[in-house]
């Protein structure tokens, strides 16, 4: 019998770092000793609410210091953490509930409008967390139980499932990836110990959604797992965080692409800029232009990486032990296999020789243990021992990993296949242009057109020239590959993890 718990992450910090600061969160600052008695006490508060080992607690919370404290009580109380992404209607945040079996739902005061809406509809008994507000009287608070601390956090095995995390759903409704106590355990230590150089008196910026496995595992729980400090921002303002970076001596930050956007526009107006030891990209790709705009305003390398959830998320990424090379995402993490397999065969694994494009399929300590009451959909991910992504990329001689476009995002044009990641990287080097999607859209001649979305860049001198735009492509793309049409907006369409909607694109523009 193997035991492990996520919540020894925290635990192990408490015991090593006690009066270390393990967290801030505005005016608030919480030593690993603290917060550790807190995530007890709170433990034995969902205890004495009916709470047991095993069972599913949904928790429902922006980025403050109430996400982390009952993130770890739900895993110290030996239950599994269900987390809901923020910007859900109440009809999705029903379908997670009643999906995942949720016994509970935990929900911010913030975000109990939508939540309490939704446990009433499934069924789902609700407390709240935070302050007390008085429209909420009639609702429980987590706070109110003054339980005595558990002595030690439950125990729980190794494969137990300690996560279950709800895809974004681009295809149907959403599923629930289990992730295991082994799976977590393991990706924060190796992101915190191989990845990187972390080092326990670093400073981590937590920007990033905490409900989303990018921001829980590598902000959250790889920054405690080496006995750093995490300084949360509820809401990601590119001004704000850079003055909040100055302020708390901010060196590690962890961002999507559009993060790195925002933040190189609103350096041009900060009076003073973080000095960052460590800058990680995920959850989408990073175009170059945006890499290069970012360390030459910063003076940091972007160490960019990829992952999903069902992989916990961490699978590659660019370590300063194996060099770094813009447009990859590096090489896999310690204990994780990374290889490119034949996208059009679904029934097995056949991998590819050395540089040629193919599906990217993932082993190792990380891989999920299956999609929640689906196993259907476990077995179509699940080929072989390994996991099928469903993007695409090439892995060079040197053991760099290119992700080239997600399978679904491909555009045949005439019969060519068309990336769109390769058009917005030419796009983007236009000057005057902050971000761009491509999409394809029908077409009744080629099958599908290829349309570009893109935002100027607001300090730009004058409007975006559209034709001019198209020129540009039409010079650096093949003649299948430049867009015939290009639509501008104010902003791109964001998911709760600030990915880019394509689908919602394709809806819009079709």
């Amino acid at each position: 019998m193997t035991t492990l718990s996520l919540a020894s992450v925290l635990a192990e910090s408490a015991r090593r770092r006690p009066d270390h600061l393990a967290l801030i969160e505005g005016e608030q600052r919480i030593t690993f000793a603290q917060m550790w008695d807190q995530v007890r006490g709170q433990a034995a508060a969902l205890e004495a609410e009916g709470v047991r080992p095993g069972d599913r607690v949904a928790l429902m919370a922006p980025n403050t210091a109430e996400f982390p404290r009952a993130y770890y009580a739900i895993l110290a109380a030996g239950a599994v953490v269900v987390p809901v992404h923020l910007l859900l209607s109440a009809e999705e945040v029903e379908h997670v509930l009643r999906d995942s079996g949720a016994t509970l739902l935990l929900c911010h005061v913030a975000v109990a409008q939508t939540g309490v809406a939704a446990g009433l509809a499934v069924g789902v008994r609700t407390l709240t967390l935070g302050p007390e507000v008085p429209a909420l009287a009639s609702v429980k608070r987590l706070e109110e139980n003054q339980a005595t601390p558990l002595p030690l956090h439950r125990t729980t095995q190794a494969d137990d499932p300690a996560v279950i995390f709800y895809t974004s759903g681009t295809t149907g409704r959403p599923k629930g990836a289990v992730l295991s106590h082994l799976n977590m355990v393991m990706n924060a230590t190796v992101n915190a110990f191989d990845a990187n150089d972390a080092r326990p008196d670093d400073v981590a910026l937590g920007a990033l959604p905490l409900f989303h496995s990018f921001g829980q595992t590598v902000s959250l729980n790889t920054t405690w797992r080496v006995g750093a400090t995490v300084v949360l921002l509820p809401r990601f303002e590119a001004a704000d965080a850079i003055a909040l970076m100055v302020r708390e001596n901010v060196n590690t930050f962890h961002g999507v692409p559009t993060m790195y956007v925002r933040l190189v526009e609103a350096a041009r107006d900060a009076p003073e800029l973080p000095r960052l030891k460590i800058a990680v990209s995920g959850g989408a790709s990073l175009p170059v232009p945006v890499l290069e705009a970012f360390e030459k305003t910063f003076g940091t390398p972007i160490y960019e990486g990829y992952g999903l959830s069902e992989t916990s998320p961490s699978a590659s990424v660019n370590q300063p032990h194996f060099g770094t090379r813009p447009g990859s995402v590096g090489h896999a993490l310690w204990g994780i296999d990374v290889e490119i397999a034949r996208a059009e065969i679904d029934e097995r694994i056949e991998l590819l020789p050395v540089g040629e494009l193919g599906e990217i399929v993932i082993r190792g300590h990380n891989v999920f243990t299956g999609y929640l009451g689906n196993p259907e959909a476990t077995a179509e991910a699940l080929v072989d021992g390994w996991f099928r992504s469903g993007d695409l990329g090439t892995k060079d001689a040197d053991g760099f990993v290119t992700i080239v476009d997600r399978k679904k995002d491909l555009i045949i044009r005439g019969g060519f296949n068309v990336y769109p990641r390769e058009v917005e990287e030419v796009l983007l080097r236009y000057p005057g242009l902050s971000e761009a999607a491509v999409i394809g859209i029908p077409d009744p001649v080629h099958g599908e057109e290829i349309c570009a979305v893109v935002v100027p860049d607001p300090a730009a001198a004058g409007p975006l020239d559209v034709d001019e735009l198209i020129a540009f492509a039409q010079d650096h793309l093949g003649r299948h590959k430049y867009p015939r049409r290009v639509e501008v907006v104010d902003q791109l369409p964001l998911g709760p993890s600030l990915k880019v909607l394509k689908r919602e694109l394709r809806r819009q523009y079709r």
